[in-house]
């Protein structure tokens, strides 16, 4: 056989396939780093939340003041509210273990919230009352309120407790809509982190040979 056919031959043999070698994997944790868990929770810190907690709030003290409490639609308004709040905290508490149910209850609570927006919406329709343009000095002033550093219900109080039902309804539209697009951009966030870092078994997967890198060969 000739040296040209016994490099062919060479080339042509294949055996097993070798594990993926760490530079080979996307987004590499540092080299000391054996946890595939990341830091998760936190939530109190999302403005999402900070947003649908006062949402919640003030959905409440609408109810109370401006709805019967025998209408349906006020405890369905109430659990929306709710839905929105919550889903966001369980979101980010599940993000450690799965970016999946992250994402997952991050888009409930966008879908809760659209149905309470579209409650408030109907509230103002059947009474004959008009919904805040964006240049209404109203709204306005409500994205100055809302661009103040740790803005809280008391920031919104005048407002959401205001005895004209169309102020009190049009704020919480503005409010909500606020958190919507919050929620909407976090969304974008997670699907990006997702392509980019994986769900759990990547993860895993990456701490796992990190580990055996750091045993060495006769380990």
């Amino acid at each position: 056989m000739s040296p040209e056919q016994r490099t062919k031959t060479t080339k042509a043999t294949k055996g097993p396939r070798p594990l993926p070698s760490l530079r080979s994997l996307p987004s590499l944790p540092p080299a000391d780093a054996t946890t595939f868990i990341p830091p998760h929770g936190g939530y109190e810190d999302l403005l999402s939340f900070q947003k649908a907690r006062i949402v919640y709030d003030g959905t409440v003290r609408f109810c109370e003041r401006l709805l019967q409490k025998r209408d349906r639609t006020c405890d369905q308004m109430i659990q929306a509210a709710r839905s929105g709040k919550q889903n966001i905290l369980e979101g980010s508490q599940a993000s450690g273990t799965s970016k999946e149910m992250e994402i997952k209850l991050t888009n409930v609570a966008r879908a809760s919230l659209e149905e309470l927006l579209e409650d408030y919406r109907d509230y103002l329709r059947l009474r004959g009352l008009a919904e805040w343009t964006t240049e209404h000095r109203y709204t306005r002033r409500l994205r100055e309120l809302n661009r103040q550093p740790n803005a809280n219900y008391d920031t919104f109080k005048q407002g959401i407790e205001n005895p004209d039902p169309a102020i009190a309804a049009n704020v919480m539209i503005g409010l909500i809509k606020l958190t919507n697009y919050l929620l909407d951009r976090q969304l974008k966030s997670l699907e990006q982190d997702f392509l980019k870092e994986g769900g759990l078994r990547e993860r895993m997967t990456r701490a796992r040979l990190v580990a055996r890198a750091k045993q060495g060969p006769w380990k």
